[in-house]
């Protein structure tokens, strides 16, 4: 992930959590949707601002048993995916403002 600032949902957006856990997705802005298994409902819950990519991948591993060593770069993709979707943004700091 090239952003160094906490990722953080989009607060248009609405997550829905359905049966088993798993959720969709959908901005309104753009009508948009995604189904998000649970380790995405996990991800997306911590996407508050105030959680870095690593507080993320640490929050996953106290979720959920047996996450796998490539679980850094799966949530960081995952991540990115929802930022090009509109579903994530970044805070930006205003320089000189």
């Amino acid at each position: 992930m090239a952003n160094q600032n906490p990722p953080i949902a989009n607060p248009v957006c609405v997550l829905r959590e359905e049966f088993d856990d798993w959720a969709v997705l959908f901005n309104p802005d753009t009508a948009d949707a995604v189904g998000v298994n649970p380790v995405g409902v996990a991800i997306w819950k911590l996407l508050d601002g105030r959680h870095d990519l690593n507080q993320i991948v640490a929050g996953i591993h106290e979720a959920f048993d047996r996450v796998p060593g490539g679980a850094p770069d799966e949530i960081a993709a995952f991540i990115e995916q929802l930022a090009e979707r509109g579903f994530v943004g970044y805070e930006v700091e205003m320089v000189g403002a």
